[in-house]
Order: C-alpha cells, then structure tokens, then sequence
C-alpha cells in the first residue's frame, strides 16, 4: 500500500438502516503524532461530532483484538476464532477499487458482515452488517471520497458534541478495576467479549467488544418493583433489550444496546448477578 491510511482524507458518506437513510461528511487529518476527526450530519437535525488530537499510537481494545499478525504462530488466533474470513475482489466504491472481505460470525451470538476495503490504502469504504440469511441490517458507504485534499467547508449544525477521550493513570485504572468488581457482575458473555469501558463513576455501565461488535450493559436499582416483561427495540444492526429484575431482593433495570442480536442481549441480562 503506497499511502499509508493514517494520512488525511474527506469524504460523504451514507448510513441506512431499514427505509432510513442519513447523509454525513467525515473528516479526518493528520498532524504530527495526532489525528483529528469531524463527522458532520448533513440529514435532518444538524450535529457534529469532533475528535482532536487523538494519539496515532493509542491502540483501543478493538484495535488490539483485530490485530492478528501479532498472534500468528502462537496459540490466540483473536478474532479469527469467532469468525470465518473470505477475501474476493470487490467492485469499485466512490471511484475506488476494493477488495471484499466477508466475514461470518461462527455462532448465533453475533452477526455477520461484509466488508469491502481501498486496495490501495485499506481505508474502510463500504460495510454491511448482515444478519439472518444475510438481510441486510446496517449499511455505511462512502459516496464521495478525496485523499490528502484541503478541509471541506464548515456545513451549518445546531450542535456540536466534543469527544473526549481521557488519559487514565495506573492509579486511577486501579480504582476503576476495583469499582467494577462491584456490587455487581455478568457471569455470561459471547466467546471472545472483552471488557472495553468502565471508569471512576461507571458502577452503572459496562462495555464490551469482540473488535467487531460491541454493546453496554446499563443496570439501574429502582425504588419499587416494575411489571414483569422485556421491551425490545432495534435500528438497524442495533438492538436495544430493557427488563426488570430482581437481584438478591432488590428491584433494578437492566439495559443492553448494542450490535448484537436479541438473544444475546437476553442472555447477557440473565446472567447479572449481585457480587455482594
């Protein structure tokens, strides 16, 4: 690949979930040893959302479990244990030429998608999430792209959502672990989910990723029981499962959203459990 593709580009993009269908321009560029990001709504209400100064060397929990090179030759195959890859040429996306990468997930857990690449640059030009018998779920694909180009112009948004991406020291990491380690614990998960997110202040959260998917498990005590039942959502690739529970005497609500299918969701509810 002769451009590397942590270098600058811009493009449009569309994003469609079911007969809706959003317009967004996307940003990204390069200075020094850190990359900004701008992802502008160009649909409906206008929003913005912006990432500067994100270190190039920051590697992410999904980051770390899609790279496989580092596993070759030794017992962890990451994802590739979840799922099966086949790589066929692709078509040509936003004027340019990919290769198609599907991607099948190896249980019920979780879906399946496909994924087609810049053979040149790697860059992610098209993606569909593909659930059962491959109906399309989600799909994301650039309609315009440029590499190395000036910044487009600002568009008009009513906001604008700066994203943060905090620094943790070893000592807050250490009281971070030990605040999820209570009051309570998920004794079920899909192979190869790992914990993501969870600081100082997220007793309520937790977030989890096989480096393709990811979904938050939200548990909230309440103070007096609900009517038993689930309520289930979902957009797109998207699923959003909600149920009261009771756990050890005491009333809570539970959420999971994520992309994952329904009985995922369920089952990860089933299995929290108070610690204490």
């Amino acid at each position: 690949m002769s451009r590397s593709t942590h270098g600058a580009y811009h493009g449009v993009v569309t994003l469609q979930r079911g007969d809706e269908m959003q317009v967004m321009q996307i940003s990204h560029s390069v200075s020094g040893d850190k990359a900004s990001e701008q992802l502008t709504k160009l649909t409906g209400q206008g929003a913005q959302v912006v990432r500067a100064d994100h270190p190039l060397n920051c590697v992410h929990t999904g980051h770390r479990l899609l790279q496989l090179g580092e596993s070759l030759g030794t017992e962890s195959c990451g994802v590739a244990q979840y799922y099966r890859f086949q790589v066929t040429p692709g078509e040509r996306i936003a004027g340019r030429q990919a290769v198609k990468i599907r991607v099948e997930p190896l249980d019920m857990y979780r879906y399946g998608y496909l994924l087609e690449l810049d053979r040149e640059t790697g860059l992610l030009l098209k993606s569909s999430t593909l659930g059962r018998g491959d109906l399309v779920l989600e799909r994301f694909q650039f309609a315009n792209l440029s590499y190395g180009s000036a910044q487009p112009e600002a568009a008009d948004v009513d906001v604008v959502y700066q994203a943060s991406h905090p620094i943790v020291d070893d000592e807050q990491a250490s009281s971070a672990k030990a605040e999820l380690e209570m009051p309570w614990s998920i004794t079920w998960l899909p192979r190869g989910f790992e914990l993501t997110d969870g600081g100082p202040g997220a007793m309520g959260r937790r977030t989890y990723t096989d480096g393709l998917a990811a979904f938050s498990v939200f548990l909230e005590p309440l103070s007096r029981e609900i009517r038993p039942g689930e309520g289930i959502a979902r957009e797109g690739s998207t699923t959003s499962y909600t149920r009261g529970l009771r756990l050890s005497e005491v009333p809570v609500l539970v959420t999971v959203i994520g992309e994952v299918p329904v009985n995922t969701a369920r089952m990860v509810a089933d299995s929290i459990r108070w610690t204490h």
